[in-house]
């Protein structure tokens, strides 16, 4: 294991979408990349999401930029990404003690992000969806799916692998050294050890960026959110249900073969690893999903699982409340650095070969990756383009193969451990 090179171009910290989708563009680019993960990938936020692949009508009125990032990239997802994704629709249903007015408004907005729409009556959205509440009183189909993110995850690195990245999971960095305002070296414990010498180190951490930009003396502010998904037994659900309404605890349910995922709840945190699991989240999780879905509320429980939202502070304090469209920022350290996604720009911290990309959702990870890249490739004159958006990725029409990528990198996470093949 130590045998393989000690230099890299690039050294990603973090094995989630970003983090291998970081590596797969790079790779695809030519660049020498290793990837490190302090446990499996998948194993933070993206591996413990609700898996939906947002079409953009969440946010459509909220942030019509961010709502056609969305479109495009799940657009975009769904031509790549094969058995990664499941080809369901979106129905935004409001009931009879919802505003009328939020329903108008969500359906301007996305006729004019250009999301494609269609407006139901109530006893047209329950003969579509049986079982539906029959406080339903109309509804509107979107372009929605579902990202099976252990399989996403696992098929980004193997990508990376297949052009000479180097991914190691189980490698978490125990130390940065920090000489004349550029890393040095970064050690990795775990199943690696070894220490690295990287031209450039990119911290693709989630909620972890905090920590690890402090080791190399920068400061990225987070503020963590928890959120509770409950599965439950519901055979044959075919569209993600959305309750119309400001968003708000328990008002997504996403479709999962013979089970349902019930989501979810937003609620801050002070450490992303020790944190409480309340059981009231679950059940209001439940109460509210059954004001869309009754039957889910004596549906049998299969597993609950919490995941810690990656938010940046800056954003959350000036734009605040749930549901806005948190969108991503790219943050250079270099002395003459500045946020490259964001408006407001964090202060130069003066680490020349270090930048942090923060925020998100899992639906434009690769977007993400992709700008993440271009600022690479600008700081070590790579001149390439990204090609991830028009090249599939490895195995995406085998299920069976992306499910030996999940093995491989050990990747599984709850989120979908109900259509991934047996990982363990």
């Amino acid at each position: 294991m130590n045998s393989r090179p000690t230099h890299p171009d690039v050294l990603v910290v973090g094995g989630g979408a970003t983090g291998t989708g970081l590596a797969r563009d790079l790779a695809l680019r030519g660049v020498d990349v290793t990837l490190a993960e302090r446990g499996g990938l998948s194993a933070g936020a993206s591996g413990r999401s609700h898996g939906l692949l947002h079409s953009g009508a969440r946010y459509a009125e909220s942030d019509p930029e961010g709502a056609r990032e969305c479109l495009e990239e799940n657009r975009i997802l769904r031509d790549i990404g094969g058995a990664a994704v499941r080809e369901t629709r979106g129905l935004f249903v409001q009931l009879a003690e919802d505003d009328p007015d939020y329903f108008e408004e969500k359906r301007a907005a996305c006729e004019d992000v250009g999301i494609p729409i269609d407006v139901i009556d109530g006893g047209t959205a329950r003969d579509a969806v049986p079982g539906l509440s029959d406080e339903v009183e109309r509804a509107m189909w979107v372009p929605d799916g579902v990202v099976v993110p252990s399989r996403l995850v696992a098929a980004n690195a193997a990508a990376a692998r297949d052009r000479g990245a180097d991914i190691l999971p189980h490698a978490p960095v125990t130390d940065m050294t920090v000489d004349d305002g550029r890393i040095a070296s970064v050690s990795l414990g775990g199943d690696a050890e070894r220490t690295l010498e990287p031209t450039y180190v990119v911290n693709a951490t989630g909620a972890h960026a905090g920590r690890i930009a402090a080791m190399a003396g920068v400061t990225v502010p987070m503020r963590p959110t928890r959120g509770v998904m409950v599965s439950v037994e519901y055979d044959g659900l075919e569209p993600v249900l959305n309750r119309c309404r400001d968003p708000a605890d328990g008002d997504i349910v996403v479709p999962h073969d013979d089970e349902a995922v019930l989501g979810t709840t937003s609620v801050p945190v002070d450490d992303p690893d020790d944190y409480e699991r309340a059981d009231w989240e679950v059940e209001r999780t439940i109460e509210e999903c059954a004001t869309i879905l009754p039957a889910v509320a004596e549906a049998d429980q299969v597993r609950t699982w919490w995941g810690v939202r990656p938010l940046y502070e800056p954003e959350e304090a000036a734009r605040g409340g749930r549901g806005i469209s948190r969108g991503f920022h790219l943050l250079d350290h270099a002395a003459d650095g500045s946020e490259r996604t964001s408006s407001s720009a964090l202060g130069s911290d003066g680490v020349e070969n270090f930048a942090s990309i923060v925020g998100g959702k899992l639906t434009t990870y690769r977007r993400m990756a992709e700008a993440t890249a271009d600022l690479v490739c600008d700081r070590l004159d790579v001149d390439a383009e990204s090609t991830t958006a028009t090249t599939e990725l490895p195995g995406a029409s085998e299920p069976s193969t992306l499910d030996e990528y999940v093995r491989e990198f050990d990747g599984q996470g709850p989120t979908d451990s109900d259509l991934v093949g047996d990982s363990r």
